[in-house]
C-alpha cells in the first residue's frame, strides 16, 4: 500500500495591523526627523499613542491637513503659542533670517505660514514612508494653520472612527498631533 503523500507548504497566518496605529509610529518618527532637519533643534516624543474618542482643533495655533486615497483621514497639529513660535523662530533662524527682521507675536501670519509649511513637509515624508513600507499612495491638501481662542472639536463629514494623540516636546514646550482615520486595516501578504 503505498503512503499518502502530505504536502510541504504551509499557509502563512496573515497578521492585521490597525492601520492608525502603524501610521502613528511612523508619524511620531517621522515628525521628529523633519523637525529636528527644520529647527536645528532636539525634537523627543511620548512612545505612549493616546486612543482618543474625538480630535479637536485647540489653542493657541492649530495646523489641519485632510488626506485620501489608498487610506483617508485627518490630521490636526496642536500648539500653544510658547511652542508654535518657538517652532517658527527656529525655523526661521535655520533658514538664515535674521533675528530682527522675525514677527514678534504669534498671531503674525508669517508664523502661520511657517507652522503650515511645516505641516507641509511632515505630511510629505510620512506619505513617502507609508508608500515605501506599504506600497499604499494618498494625496494631501495644502494644510492650513490657524491661532485659535478656543478649542474647536472637527465633525467629520466622513467615516472616522478611529482617533489618536501623538504628544512631542520641543526644548520646553509641548505640543500635540491628533489624527483621525477611517478603520481599516493593513494585512501584508
Amino acid at each position: 500500500m503505498t503512503e499518502p503523500i502530505v504536502s510541504s507548504i504551509v499557509t502563512p497566518i496573515l497578521t492585521p495591523i490597525i492601520s492608525i496605529d502603524e501610521i502613528s509610529k511612523i508619524f511620531l518618527k517621522t515628525a521628529q526627523a523633519t523637525l529636528e532637519a527644520t529647527t536645528k533643534q532636539d525634537v523627543t516624543f511620548s512612545s505612549t499613542i493616546q486612543k482618543t474618542p474625538k480630535i479637536s482643533m485647540k489653542p493657541d495655533l492649530t495646523s489641519f491637513v485632510q488626506f485620501n486615497g489608498d487610506y483617508n483621514g485627518l490630521v490636526v497639529m496642536n500648539f500653544s503659542a510658547d511652542a508654535a513660535f518657538a517652532i517658527y523662530k527656529s525655523y526661521m533662524k535655520a533658514m538664515g533670517m535674521p533675528k530682527e527682521e522675525l514677527a514678534t507675536s504669534v498671531t503674525s501670519p508669517e508664523v502661520s505660514d511657517a507652522i503650515g509649511e511645516i505641516t507641509n513637509q511632515i505630511m510629505g515624508h510620512l506619505v513617502k514612508e507609508i508608500e515605501d513600507k506599504f506600497n499604499l499612495n494618498v494625496v494631501f491638501g495644502q494644510p492650513k494653520a490657524l491661532t485659535l481662542n478656543s478649542a474647536i472639536t472637527l465633525v467629520i463629514d466622513s467615516d472616522y472612527l478611529e482617533n489618536r494623540r501623538l504628544s512631542f516636546k520641543i526644548g520646553n514646550y509641548s505640543f500635540r498631533i491628533e489624527i483621525a482615520m477611517e478603520h481599516t486595516e493593513f494585512i501584508l501578504s
